[in-house]
């Protein structure tokens, strides 16, 4: 059942960034990176049809990611290789020539927000949307060259040849397009993971621990320090806490002692018990 769920939330995906290209991208004539973008180019270059133009290219692409990355890399691929081209096809034919605004401004930001959400929700889901994601993949194998760094080069050249054939404001737009996916897929990807990380020197750090464990049902850990003034021997305590965690435990560390030090981070990723797992609680062996 786990797997049928991931599957449909992956094609889900696909479907969810094909109605990007269809109803915002295609309607308004922005340019963008990526596949989509090389099949663009190709539509005005030699009429090749968008739709069978991304599936050749993907096939071509996964094909590559197999003999070169392996099959465990392939299989998180071949959904997004037949399913994405499908459901750009099928929107196309049912949509027709409906056209949802001709605001080119509201085009360029759900357009982003579409192509954002899409890319991430299959990202999450362990899975590639392949096409352009493998060259970079396969440089940084054999040349070490950064993934990031090949997909922002690969993505301005797609950009650039999209400027040959479309207006200049277009151009402008296409680029605040792919600067909104971009940081769409980033929030998108960092949501629901981030927390917040507490570090407390206290002279009641006992009294502080016990009330976290007791209240907030959060793990700590002590450090062994050492002032630096007055060179008192001190332990300090760290925890972890969610955002909405955060209010109510800095109130009752206050609340135990109101010269406390607090310092409060936010730390992009937490895996663990109590965060990725579940809790697990253990019994104190009696003293």
């Amino acid at each position: 059942m786990k797997l049928l769920r991931d599957l449909l939330i992956i094609v889900c995906g696909n479907f969810l960034y094909a109605a990007g290209v269809v109803f915002f991208i295609l309607p308004s004539g922005l340019i963008t990176g990526g596949t989509t973008g090389i099949a663009l180019s190709m539509n005005y270059f030699f009429d090749l049809p968008v739709s069978s133009f991304i599936f050749c290219f993907n096939l071509i692409m996964f094909l590559f990611g197999l003999f070169i990355l392996g099959k465990s890399f392939a299989l998180t691929t071949l959904i997004s290789t037949f399913c994405f081209p499908f459901a750009l096809g099928l929107l196309q034919k049912v949509a027709g020539g409906f056209i949802l605004t001709d605001d080119i401004l509201l085009c360029t930001l759900f357009g982003g927000i579409c192509i954002g959400t899409a890319i991430a929700i299959v990202i999450r889901m362990g899975a590639s949307t392949g096409g352009m994601d493998i060259p970079p993949l396969i440089l940084n194998k054999y040349a070490h060259i950064p993934v990031s760094i090949s997909l922002y080069v690969a993505d301005c050249v797609i950009l650039v040849l999209q400027a040959i054939f479309s207006e200049k404001e277009k151009v402008l737009y296409g680029i605040v397009l792919v600067l909104i996916y971009s940081i769409v897929l980033d929030k998108l990807l960092m949501f629901g993971t981030n927390k917040m990380q507490l570090k407390v020197v206290s002279s009641k750090v006992d009294l502080i621990k016990d009330a976290i464990i007791s209240e907030i049902d959060r793990g700590v850990t002590l450090f062994h320090g050492r002032t630096g003034y007055l060179e008192k021997e001190t332990d300090i305590l760290l925890s972890v806490v969610s955002n909405r965690e955060l209010y109510k435990v800095e109130k009752l560390i206050h609340q135990i002692d109101e010269d406390a030090f607090v310092m409060v981070s936010r730390v992009s990723e937490v895996r663990g018990r109590g965060f990725s797992v579940g809790k697990k609680y253990l019994m104190k062996k009696p003293e």
